[in-house]
């Protein structure tokens, strides 16, 4: 599967990077777990459809009711269309400079960080409704313009929500700009119970699969496949177990496309079929 550069797959300049850049983001078909490489922080306001993104320890899923504010990385997302077989999405990409001008100007305290996050939800409402055809509005300005009128419009989204949110959206905007070195650990462990493959865990952690496979055998002493397996296994086990799901309900959470490869794993590993665990 191909990485997404985002926004620079939108720009129709490739060699100037702007500070401030809005994007009307249409489809009509699923896409389901595309690798983006996002280099700038950005506001995702949906409009019409679902949305899910999986980062390097978390998962978020939003629909209309909500939009999300990305830190810049590598991320898997899931797009899923709505009743009217449209997806449409508003994106506001803004740089780590344009945010620190921001913070600066407006004097907003760095305060105690209790746990950095890749995502911040935000709740839509009749003011971010009234903002989303502001910014449908002036895509229509001359481009001379348009970069003056994105600037005011990015400083009026974020003091609204500041003013909603309070410390957490100040506390929150000031990760943006730390750098954070990934741990190659936290971010396997944190996957141990989700779905997906060695290779998209690669990618969480900003490495090839290869690599990967080497940078896990070298601290687990074991290959990561066999590692994840077993580990998944144990829970499937443990949730049997407790004699309120069945086979049937689990196969597909754990990593396994048919009820048939999970129980031929599960008999190998504990000598028992899941059926009867649960029975």
């Amino acid at each position: 599967m191909p990485i997404e550069n985002i926004p620079e797959i939108y720009m129709t300049n490739k060699t100037e990077k702007p500070d401030l850049f809005v994007y009307d983001f249409k489809m009509t078909n699923d896409v389901v777990k595309s690798k983006v490489n996002l280099g700038m922080n950005m506001f995702s306001f949906l409009q019409v459809g679902k949305k899910q993104v999986h980062f390097a320890d978390a998962s978020i899923a939003v629909n209309k009711n909500q939009s999300l504010l990305l830190k810049k990385g590598n991320w898997l997302w899931t797009e899923l269309l709505d009743t009217d077989r449209i997806y449409n999405c508003k994106l506001l990409f803004f740089s780590e400079r344009r945010l620190k001008e921001f913070l600066e100007k407006h004097s907003v305290n760095k305060g105690k960080i209790k746990e950095e996050s890749p995502y911040f939800i935000i709740k839509n409402d009749a003011y971010i409704t009234s903002y989303l055809n502001s910014l449908s509005t002036i895509s229509h300005a001359p481009d001379v313009f348009m970069e003056n009128l994105l600037s005011v419009k990015f400083e009026e989204l974020m003091l609204y929500l500041i003013q909603k949110y309070g410390n957490t959206f100040k506390y929150y905007l000031h990760s943006l700009i730390i750098n954070e070195i990934s741990q190659f650990k936290r971010i396997v462990e944190s996957n141990i119970h989700s779905n997906l493959k060695l290779e998209e865990i690669a990618f969480l952690c900003h490495m090839s699969l290869s690599t990967f496979k080497r940078h896990f055998v070298q601290i687990y002493k074991v290959s990561p496949g066999k590692w994840l397996k077993d580990k998944r296994l144990q829970k499937a086990k443990e949730i049997l177990e407790s004699g309120i799901l069945k086979p049937s309900d689990i196969y597909i959470e754990f990593g396994y496309n048919n009820l048939s490869n999970f129980s031929i794993a599960y008999k190998n590993k504990f000598g028992i079929s899941p059926s009867k665990t649960s029975s």
